[in-house]
């Protein structure tokens, strides 16, 4: 089976569970990987839906920042 057989395959299967209504897509939450302003460490922080800048404190050194 070839890359494009594979792929027209997914779609296929895709298109039928959607029209079947049994996957329901839900919006989750973003993870964003944040440097420190301050020191440089990297940070991991969650996001709800719609939110673009996230206030968080660096690991590290404890500075309070916002994500870009």
């Amino acid at each position: 089976m070839s890359k494009q057989d594979m792929r027209e395959e997914a779609e296929r299967l895709i298109r039928e569970a959607m029209a079947k209504k049994t996957i329901t897509v839900k919006q989750g939450n973003t993870r964003i990987e944040a440097v420190c302003g301050k020191c440089g460490a990297p940070n991991r922080v969650t996001a709800q839906p719609g939110e673009t800048r996230v206030e968080y404190t660096c690991k590290e050194c404890g500075q309070k920042q916002k994500t870009l």
